[in-house]
């Protein structure tokens, strides 16, 4: 099963939220950064300053009780795809 990163944070998904083809966003919130799809992560400059905002707010998760016990900031940073960072 091919995954989908968050384009601001790299929180894996089973689903793109942005389509099949990576062009229709759906809207939802990402879980982890609160991103909302097609709209803080439509452009390159909108991800990196979203991500910026979200880093300086201490990386807080939207939905804090899906935080896993053994999050890994770094590790999920690491998964943002490379066009994005």
């Amino acid at each position: 099963m091919a995954l989908w990163y968050c384009r601001v944070c790299g929180l894996d998904y089973d689903v793109s939220p942005w389509g099949p083809n990576d062009d229709t966003p759906d809207y939802g919130t990402c879980e982890c950064c609160g991103a909302q799809f097609g709209v803080d992560d439509y452009s390159v400059l909108s991800s990196r300053g979203f991500r910026q905002q979200w880093l300086a707010d201490d990386a807080a998760w939207f939905y804090a009780n899906l935080k896993p016990a053994d999050w890994d900031l770094e590790a999920q940073l690491a998964q943002i795809p490379e066009k994005y960072r």
